[in-house]
């Protein structure tokens, strides 16, 4: 845990890490309420590894599809069917949670969808996806960060600052606004007895790291409040993903906490042995149908003021591969979720899987810029405006025109 502008010595950090596991990189002050009732909350989900747009949201009205996708397609027959979302497209069967979101009204899915970036680096891809800039490159902030930054003082979202879930703060939510840090960690927790006696030490010696680790284990209760420790496999596991929404959201959940707030789910990278509706991206669609779940629980008091946006670098090839998995690809989807989604509905311009229809004759091809629709998002969320989205959030995308009707 580190609440502290300054850089802890590595004694202080070891200390630190072993209160509990959490982790924060900027001071997060007390902030006052601002005066408007409503109070919008944003979770911005990245899944690290390039998700399979086509196992997640199947195209299995399309002709072409199931030629392409081969023994890991989904159908809408057999023992695991895909849940039909329209007529053309249908959900792996892993992902309910979302389909009753979905059936609600407070789901949606954007398909065909990637960033300007076009190569298939998994850090160049994540870099662009995360900074917000057309290409990568070396930058020091993340358009979730400039987006607080953004926002007029008095708004209650900046007041509030941001959260950063992860043993390390996400490049999207780095930047000048305030951000808190949270992770779950596999650490011992201290006993209050000792707790206590290191606040009273340290409060006489270093007031500031004394404040700093008071404000931490308070933010610590209030995440992890009677979880269990984060099971083996972390943010990439089912269970990790889970109680890694369940900690951030009562952070956003809580009066005076933040709310914006990134998470990174990692392991989408499947190359071999993917599996359409079983086996491993189930699982892992599986995982972060439960931090859906976990999010709407908790956040239920705030949930009509939620959207949820999941993104990832990339996506993968139209055609498996030898050994059963897909490779880097281009297109892919984006997941909206929340009260504040206007939901029920698969948005789509869609390109077609016929060979000469590939991007590259190798991925599905993108008709829709990922930066079009976060900044629907943030347009009709938060207030932020079209300039200020195509200069300081997303700069040099004027080109990219909010999506507009993604917002209740």
């Amino acid at each position: 845990m580190n609440l502290l502008c300054e850089t802890p010595s590595p004694s202080r950090r070891a200390l630190l890490a072993t209160m509990g596991g959490l982790f924060a990189w900027a001071y997060l002050p007390k902030f006052a309420r601002a005066a408007d009732a409503r109070d919008p909350r944003l979770v911005v989900v990245i899944l690290r590894g390039a998700l399979d747009g086509l196992s997640a949201v199947a195209p299995v009205g399309d002709p072409d599809y199931a030629g392409l996708h081969g023994q890991i397609a989904l159908s809408l027959s057999g023992d695991h069917p895909a849940i039909p979302l329209d007529s053309f497209f249908a959900l792996n069967p892993a992902m309910p949670v979302f389909a009753r979101l979905y059936r609600a009204g407070q789901g949606a899915v954007v398909h065909a969808v990637a960033t300007s970036y076009r190569e298939r680096s998994h850090f160049d891809g994540q870099d662009v996806l995360e900074s917000g800039f057309p290409g990568p490159g070396r930058v020091a902030s993340g358009w979730l960060n400039r987006t607080i930054a953004a926002l007029p003082r008095g708004a209650r979202v900046a007041a509030h600052g941001g959260l950063g879930v992860g043993p390390t703060t996400p490049l999207i939510m780095r930047g000048a606004a305030p951000v808190l840090g949270w992770s779950p960690q596999n650490l011992p927790q201290p006993t209050e007895d000792l707790a206590n006696r290191l606040l009273d030490l340290y409060r006489h010696r270093d007031p500031v790291l004394g404040e700093a680790l008071a404000q931490g284990l308070s933010v610590e209760k209030i995440a992890t409040g009677e979880m269990d420790k984060t099971p083996r496999g972390g943010f990439a596991s089912a269970a990790g993903m889970k109680q890694a929404a369940q900690g951030a959201a009562r952070l956003i959940a809580a009066d005076d906490g933040p709310r914006v707030a990134a998470l990174a789910f990692d392991g989408w990278d499947t190359h071999a042995n993917e599996g359409g509706a079983t086996g491993r991206l189930a699982q892992l669609l599986g995982g972060l149908d439960g931090a859906f779940e976990e999010f709407e629980r908790v956040l239920s008091p705030v949930w009509k003021d939620t959207a949820i946006v999941v993104v990832t670098e990339f996506g993968r090839t139209a055609r498996i591969n030898g050994t059963t998995g897909t490779d880097h690809g281009t297109g892919t989807v984006v997941f909206l979720a929340g009260g504040a989604i206007k939901g029920g509905r698969v948005i789509a311009d869609w390109p077609g899987l016929k060979p000469e229809q590939l991007y590259e004759n190798r991925d599905l091809a993108p008709t829709t810029d990922l930066r079009a629709v976060v900044k629907g998002v943030l347009a009709d969320h938060l207030g932020l405006s079209g300039m200020v989205l195509a200069n300081s959030v997303f700069p040099d995308s004027i080109g990219a025109k909010p999506m507009g009707g993604l917002i209740v």
